[in-house]
């Protein structure tokens, strides 16, 4: 027990020792934490105030800088303000230099302007002086010629209007003359280009239409059969088609005369039924006529569809399209009417494509320009008027309208289609080969020409050459001149052009020729 009591108070003793000795340590520590603590805040102070030296030092400097260049910024404004003062005082003392200096040109001038007034008063009574004299002088030097050259001043006067005419007249022709040429130079090579592509561009048949048709028989006992009792048959034939019945010598065929090819062909058809189904009586005729009249109806509508389906037009009017159809069995001249038509239009197509214009609308006009010769009825209407007025009424634009009533010259030409659409039907029908006339007419046409050449004074001869489209006059030398032969050219062709009707053109060559002819011996 003793030595435990004696461990226990050994024990306390270290213990309170080791408290002893801790707290001697801690206090020693503590210590030097508080001189290292100092010595740090010393340091940090030291360096704030360095900082704050540095920082105040910066604040006055960026100070002294902002200050200067607020002052720099106002010794501008106030410099500006001067600069501005400065010129409206100048401004103000230019305005009254100027007010002073207007206001003594003014003075001047209202002098001045007095001073020619006064002048131009002087000078008026001075010219109505001399306006006076010269007239007194003029009737004086006018009876002095009256009494020497025999003539009263009207009379010179006349001769002198007379003269000065003829003068005139030459110089207008000369001045026309020269506009022509030059106008053919700038234009007759790009014309020629652009209408001799086209031409080229378009494949055409000749002209085979005429008024007769040859009807082909299987043997001459048919001719009997078709003839009938005292002629019956043919006369039934006959009146219920129009078409007159030929019966000649000429073996297995007969001939269908008429000038309507509708009805000719309805006749053919009629008679090619009768013959194959044997039963020729007048009934018979008269009920096969009507059915083949029906089918030639219906066949004019298939032909217009397939002629606008092959010329690519759209949106045409069912009755514009019958009437198109309708020209299969037209002709004018004897070129089919809807040959020509659908000729012109791809006429028109191509130029219009040369041109730079609506294709498909030439194309449309093309096509419709003569519609007015298919009327259902006869008219005394022009067919270029009624076929325009067919056009607006069943909805056709304004330019192909009007290049169908223009393409005649009856009504003026408002847009380009129009000339195109002319020019082209006048190439489709003057080309050889595309129409037919009769002889004695055509003959007569030439003689016309040379006797309209004869009627001018100064012609030696005249020949209507190249099928009447050139007219060659041969003149005197003696009686015209070279001024007068240009004359003479240019009336020509306006007499030609206002008596005369003719297709495409008539080219007028006046040629004048001097020969002077010697021989050496």
């Amino acid at each position: 027990m003793e030595h435990n009591a004696l461990l226990f108070i050994v024990g306390v003793i270290a213990l309170a020792l080791g408290f002893i000795i801790a707290k001697m340590l801690e206090r020693n520590n503590a210590s030097q934490i508080i001189k290292r603590a100092k010595k740090s805040a010393q340091g940090i102070l030291k360096e704030a105030t360095s900082d704050g030296e540095s920082l105040k030092k910066d604040k006055i400097l960026q100070a002294k800088e902002k200050f200067i260049e607020l002052k720099a910024e106002h010794e501008k404004v106030i410099l500006s303000r001067d600069k501005k003062m400065n010129d409206a005082e100048k401004r103000a003392r230019d305005k009254e230099s100027q007010v002073s200096g207007e206001l003594s040109r003014n003075k001047k001038l209202n002098q001045s302007l007095e001073d020619k007034i006064k002048d131009y008063d002087k000078r008026l009574e001075y010219v109505d002086k001399k306006k006076a004299e010269a007239e007194k002088m003029h009737e004086s030097t006018v009876q002095q010629l009256e009494v020497i050259s025999g003539l009263s001043a009207e009379e010179a006067k006349s001769q002198l209007v007379t003269t000065l005419k003829d003068q005139a007249k030459a110089d207008a022709m000369k001045h026309v003359q020269t506009s022509i040429e030059e106008a053919k130079m700038t234009a007759e090579q790009e014309a020629k280009k652009i209408i001799i592509n086209t031409i080229q561009r378009i494949g055409t048949e000749e002209a085979v239409e005429n008024c007769v048709s040859v009807f082909n028989l299987e043997s001459d006992d048919v001719k009997g059969r078709i003839i009938g009792r005292e002629g019956r048959n043919i006369r039934a034939i006959e009146a219920a088609t129009g078409v007159e019945i030929i019966v000649d010598d000429t073996p297995e065929a007969i001939i269908l005369s008429c000038f309507d090819s509708v009805r000719r062909e309805v006749a053919r058809l009629s008679l090619h039924k009768l013959v194959t189904d044997g039963r020729i009586h007048p009934a018979r005729i008269e009920e096969v006529v009507q059915k083949t009249t029906k089918q030639i109806e219906q066949e004019i509508v298939e032909v217009g569809k397939r002629t606008v389906i092959d010329l690519g037009i759209h949106g045409l009017h069912p009755e514009l399209i019958k009437a198109v159809g309708r020209m299969k069995y037209r002709s004018s001249y004897g070129q089919n009417l809807l040959q020509h038509s659908r000729e012109v239009a791809k006429l028109c197509s191509v130029m219009a494509a040369e041109l730079g214009v609506n294709a498909k609308l030439a194309r449309r006009a093309g096509l419709l320009h003569d519609i007015g010769k298919v009327p259902d009825t006869d008219t005394e209407t022009p067919h270029a008027i009624l076929g325009m007025q067919w056009a607006e009424k069943y909805g056709e634009k304004p330019d192909v309208c009007n290049a169908i009533g223009a393409h005649h010259d009856e009504i003026e030409m408002t847009s380009l289609l129009s000339p195109i659409v002319q020019v082209c039907d006048a190439i489709s029908g003057a080309r050889p080969g595309a129409r037919r006339q009769v002889l004695d007419s055509y003959i007569q046409r030439l003689k016309d020409l040379e006797e309209i050449a004869f009627g001018f004074q100064g012609v030696k001869k005249a020949y209507a050459i190249q099928a009447g489209r050139e007219l060659r006059v041969i003149v005197e030398s003696e009686k015209v001149n070279d001024d007068k032969a240009s004359n003479l050219s240019f009336e020509i062709s306006q007499k030609i052009q206002t008596d005369m009707t003719y297709p495409g053109q008539v080219k007028v060559t006046v040629i004048r020729e001097t020969r002077a002819v010697n021989i050496a011996k």
